[in-house]
């Protein structure tokens, strides 16, 4: 931390988010930006795409910075003075595989500047459909990042594909989550317990905690983006895991829900920030025998 935010406790964290940027919509930076700002975290943003909207809505421009000056850009922050100020970097969505290398070498220099940070992957790779990045995208993602990360942060389906595992049930889920690297993993769109739900399961200390809330069919994009920087938050100030998890679940839930209620095709971020800051949906807590759990038995 600089001397300045030493002095004042007042002064937060700053986090690091790399991943794309759309001009419409509440995806990519435009959600884990908003979330953070609004729960009171500065923000250095890095676009790895540029785009006017979510691909999911049609296709469109796709600007993606050249290598060498991408390269270029995160070698400045990695040399910034104030790189003692970050207390986290979260990455996202890339738009080239070698962008890998550079989020690695931003993180290991941010660590280098404050040893407590956190370095959060969200492998923002694919969803029910399979893949919608390239091979290799998804493949450095997996090699490169994922193995740095203090917490992972994949849905079900990146998680079996970075696995290489089906998932069948809670337990083949909790088995891929426990070996895919990183102390903390966060399943998001997990298999819930209550019908007609769906949930988050967070693994981490050998312990395993799900958050279930209700299904609503046909969900705006960018729900991971969110759940991903509200747990982040969170756990920055502080917040024990079980109740982080909670708070951020509730959250993007309660978002979700007044989303629906509209009608919007993008999540209404700016109507309901104050969601982000006191969440009042009902989420279901329950601890879940992990597999290593199970293995002491």
């Amino acid at each position: 931390m600089t001397a300045d935010s030493q002095r004042n406790p007042d002064i937060r964290s700053s986090v690091i988010v790399i991943s794309s940027h759309v001009v419409r919509g509440s995806v990519g930076n435009r959600a884990a930006v908003f979330a953070l700002e609004t729960l009171g975290f500065p923000v250095w943003a890095v676009p790895t795409v540029i785009l006017p909207w979510h691909p999911g809505h049609s296709r469109a421009t796709r600007i993606v910075p050249a290598h060498a000056d991408f390269t270029s850009l995160m070698n400045d922050l990695a040399a910034a003075p104030w790189l003692g100020e970050v207390g986290a970097v979260l990455s996202g969505y890339l738009g080239d595989a070698r962008q890998a290398d550079d989020v690695a070498r931003l993180v290991a220099a941010v660590r280098s500047a404050n040893p407590k940070a956190i370095y959060m992957c969200d492998p923002v790779i694919g969803d029910t459909g399979g893949l919608y990045v390239p091979e290799s995208v998804a493949s450095a993602i997996g090699t490169r990042l994922i193995p740095i990360a203090d917490i992972a942060t994949p849905n079900l389906h990146e998680l079996a594909w970075l696995s290489g595992a089906p998932m069948t049930d809670a337990g083949s889920v909790m088995a891929a989550a426990e070996t895919l690297g990183p102390a903390r993993v966060l399943v998001t769109s997990a298999p819930a317990m209550m019908s007609g739900s769906t949930g988050n399961l967070l693994l981490s200390g050998g312990q395993a905690l799900m958050a279930e809330h209700r299904l609503i069919p046909k969900a705006p994009n960018g729900l991971g983006d969110l759940m991903s920087a509200t747990f982040l938050a969170r756990l920055l100030e502080g917040v024990p895991e079980e109740k982080a998890l909670q708070m951020a679940t509730g959250a993007v839930f309660e978002i979700l829900a007044r989303t629906a209620r509209r009608g919007a095709d993008e999540l209404t971020l700016e109507t309901d920030s104050q969601s982000l800051r006191t969440p009042m949906a009902m989420v279901n807590m329950r601890r879940v025998r992990s597999m290593a759990d199970r293995k002491k038995t």
